[in-house]
């Protein structure tokens, strides 16, 4: 449950002998109670993926000296477009509350990943971000 709905995300990823990561599709099923504008949760579901696969594949602050040294988006890295998987949504408004949309997928994108991860290479990562992970296989 997350911003007034349930979600639950599914990832289909590849992953290189030498251990790159490609995050190929990205499907989520959302339960928001009522799909009032069907259109504008698509559109939140996947703007959110964009902010939960970025904290998921280079999210981190470094401190140097006691200041942060991801100062702008010239040192912070995020998700860019031809990075970005095809994000499938599918709404599954039961219509027994009035949730919301908001970024629901923020917390399952990492999540979808890592188990898609796990399917591919037979390894399980526990930390983030995977940027700095041995992604090769097992």
């Amino acid at each position: 449950m997350g911003y007034g709905s349930y979600v639950a995300a599914c990832a289909e990823v590849s992953v290189s002998e030498e251990g790159r990561l490609k995050i190929h599709r990205i499907v989520a099923a959302t339960n928001p109670g009522h799909a009032v504008n069907p259109a504008q949760i698509e559109r939140q579901v996947a703007g959110s993926f964009a902010f939960g696969l970025s904290a998921a594949l280079y999210g981190e602050c470094t401190v140097n000296g006691g200041a942060i040294q991801q100062t702008n988006f010239d040192s912070y890295n995020l998700m860019r477009i031809d990075g970005m998987p095809k994000v499938e949504v599918v709404i599954v408004p039961t219509g027994d509350f009035w949730g919301g949309v908001g970024e629901p997928t923020i917390s399952v994108a990492a999540p979808a990943v890592l188990n898609a991860v796990f399917a591919a290479t037979g390894k399980r990562i526990r930390s983030l971000p995977l940027k700095d992970q041995d992604l090769k296989r097992v």
